[in-house]
């Protein structure tokens, strides 16, 4: 390769690596030379899903299915009485098996399965890989194969685009998304909950759980089928109605998308598919996932990556989604699943790289910008692997972002073992600004990893049993106040100075109370968990309106301003005894006073420029359940570069130039 590529011509710490870097990318442009020469595109080789499964072609049904270690398949369904060896699939020299149907044999809701003898003598019912469709018995909970064909499909009413604007992500779960106790659905999301993420100034939804699982307590981790949308929901259009309304809202929707691992499930999912004991998945040591108890895809099998590849291609063009968070990423990377710690060169390079995950994930960035360079592509990484959030031609992986995923943890370690009087103001910059530079990240401070049973949101963890008995607004409770202005000011600190884009898990903008945990043998199938209260931030006489108040005015202040593009971030002062921070980022100044007790009535500070400021953000606002103790009408004069202000104790200032 003549020239050096420029991720390790801009990084002198990638020298020692720069043989591995470089043979990574020659990999990729020669699998990716030899996808055009057969395929005559990537994009047309991600077009799995347009060959496999069901499809109406002129007069006729065919069905086609990989499987070349069966012995033999046949298709059983409502149409022949289930009978296990009416209809026999046929198999070429490829180990694809195919079978055509005159086009009144199936329907529109057909249930249908496959009947595979398999390479190990086997013989069970399975749902084809790329079906679109799967339906679970409401009596028996097995899941089945459906035909989707309705009359008239889903028409489209709203173009869209994303603009690139730093991302203000809402993370949400369809179903728990309403009140009552029991699955929500696509089309009352739409209707009820995204207006509230309107208002409320996102400009990006996150949709955990979309492709279907059979456990729904799984949060949509454990993916049994990749093409099809859960039914628990609704129906395929409905999803579609709901990305159509977020579009004409002029929000982003992303699909959390899992090519990490899949489910073990034999009956619903790919597990074993022919027999062969591998096929989709690695055999041997690196087949199952030690953690998550499911099976890992050997990205090394072309058939594998075209699946996955396909399945991107179908949620953006089918589905009209605008991106992917990406789940598992470390997972994918290392053969030791993020077991091990980082903190050399040697393990991002070293032989614990998977480096078929490597070559996928190129592949993957690739076809999405291809299909949509608007898109999204979000990493959930916890390794800090360089150049997975750089462009593919300089030697990166093709993210446009990765997920700070030690944020959350740092305050929840904080909250559990420090005082807040006792916090480290140095460690805490420290904390939220390291970073790659160069590599975008979302900060978020919790997202549906705290929510879940057995952790604890912020709020729950600051204000815990206080929050069932005094959230009225005309209780006093110092417990309360304490735990609103610590979560309004580890939010803005996080929003202010940790990522370049933002995540919040649906519910923790308003401080909702308590934990999730889904329906299971061990709360006696509840829902009482596994909902939003929304009637809680609807109620004016309770706190949670100030909370959400204040997550309002937060991202209306990243839509004026855009501070989270803005790349520069400079301390401008700190202070550890009284526990304060002053910073700039872009052209704004932020003040953060996390003391507890002490207030600063004429606190002298450094400033940029000399000349008038005002106040332009304010966490101690009465509507954001503050003492409302700012004059904000009042111009700031800076002389000397110095500047005189009030900042009370567990407040925070922005202050802009004028």
């Amino acid at each position: 390769m003549p020239d050096q590529l420029p991720l390790i011509a801009n990084d002198s710490w990638l020298d020692p690596v720069a043989p591995v870097v470089e043979g990574r990318h020659q990999r990729y442009l020669d699998v990716l030379a030899k996808i055009e020469q057969n395929a005559g595109s990537l994009v047309e080789h991600a077009a799995g899903h347009q060959y496999f499964g069901a499809h109406l072609e002129g007069n006729e049904w065919t069905l086609r299915e990989w499987a070349p270690g069966a012995q033999s398949i046949y298709l059983v369904g409502d149409f022949n009485a289930w009978s296990d060896d009416s209809h026999p699939f046929t198999k070429d020299e490829h180990g694809v098996w195919t079978i055509s149907l005159p086009v009144k044999t199936l329907s529109h809701e057909t249930r249908y399965k496959l009947f595979v003898h398999g390479a190990d003598g086997s013989y069970r019912y399975r749902i084809p890989a790329y079906v679109t469709r799967v339906e679970q018995n409401p009596d028996t909970n097995d899941f089945c194969a459906q035909i989707w064909q309705p009359k008239e499909g889903y028409h489209w009413k709203n173009e869209f685009r994303y603009d690139s604007a730093a991302p203000r992500i809402y993370e949400a779960h369809v179903g728990l998304a309403g009140e009552e106790g029991r699955v929500h659905l696509y089309r009352e999301f739409a209707d009820d909950v995204l207006p509230r993420i309107s208002r409320q100034g996102y400009n990006v939804i996150q949709l955990m759980a979309i492709a279907e699982h059979p456990y729904y307590g799984s949060f949509g981790y454990h993916v049994a089928n990749f093409f099809a949308p859960s039914s628990r929901f609704g129906s395929p259009e409905d999803l579609k109605y709901l990305i159509d309304t977020a579009h004409g809202l002029g929000i982003a929707v992303l699909i959390d998308i899992v090519h990490s691992h899949s489910v073990k499930n034999i009956d619903e999912g790919l597990n074993n598919f022919d027999g062969s004991d591998g096929l989709y998945f690695h055999e041997g040591a690196h087949a199952n996932h030690p953690q998550w108890d499911s099976k890992c895809f050997d990205y090394g099998r072309p058939e594998v990556r075209q699946f996955l590849l396909s399945n991107l291609r179908y949620w953006i063009e089918d589905f009209r989604f605008d991106g992917f968070r990406f789940d598992g990423v470390t997972s994918m990377l290392y053969w030791h699943r993020g077991t091990e710690a980082f903190g050399s060169h040697h393990a991002y390079f070293g032989p614990s790289v998977d480096d078929d995950a490597i070559l996928y994930l190129k592949l993957a960035t690739k076809l999405v910008h291809e299909l949509r360079p608007d898109a999204l592509m979000i990493a959930e990484d916890m390794s800090g692997m360089p150049g997975l959030c750089r462009p593919i031609e300089e030697g990166g992986q093709g993210f446009t972002h990765r997920l700070s995923m030690g944020l959350p943890d740092y305050w929840i370690k904080l909250l559990k073992h420090t005082p807040d009087e006792n916090w480290n103001m140095d460690e805490l910059w420290e904390v939220l600004t390291k970073r790659k530079a160069g590599e975008a990240n979302i900060a978020y401070a919790e997202s549906h990893d705290q929510a879940l049973v057995g952790d604890k949101t912020l709020a729950f963890r600051l204000m815990d049993q206080e929050m069932y008995w005094h959230m009225g607004v005309e209780f006093e409770s110092g417990g309360v106040d304490r735990g609103i202005a610590l979560h309004k000011l580890i939010r803005f600190l996080t929003f202010s100075f940790g990522g370049e884009g933002w995540l919040n898990f649906i519910g923790n903008e308003f401080g909702h109370p308590e934990w999730l945990d889904f329906p299971r043998e061990g709360n006696s199938w509840s829902y009482h968990y596994c909902r939003r209260q929304w009637s809680l931030v609807d109620d004016p006489t309770l706190r949670f309106v100030q909370m959400n108040e204040f997550d309002r005015s937060l991202q209306d202040f990243g839509i004026k301003h855009d501070t989270l593009s803005a790349p520069d971030l400079e301390l401008l002062f700190v202070h550890n005894d009284w526990k304060l921070i002053f910073a700039r980022r872009g052209e704004y100044l932020f003040a953060f006073n996390l003391n507890p007790y002490q207030s600063f009535p004429d606190l002298e500070l450094p400033v940029p420029e000399s000349g008038e400021y005002q106040v332009i953000l304010d966490t101690d606002q009465a509507e954001f359940g503050g003492q409302h103790r700012i004059d904000e009408s009042l111009t700031l004069l800076a002389r000397n570069q110095k500047v005189r202000v009030y900042l009370p104790s567990r407040t925070a200032l922005v202050l802009q130039k004028k």
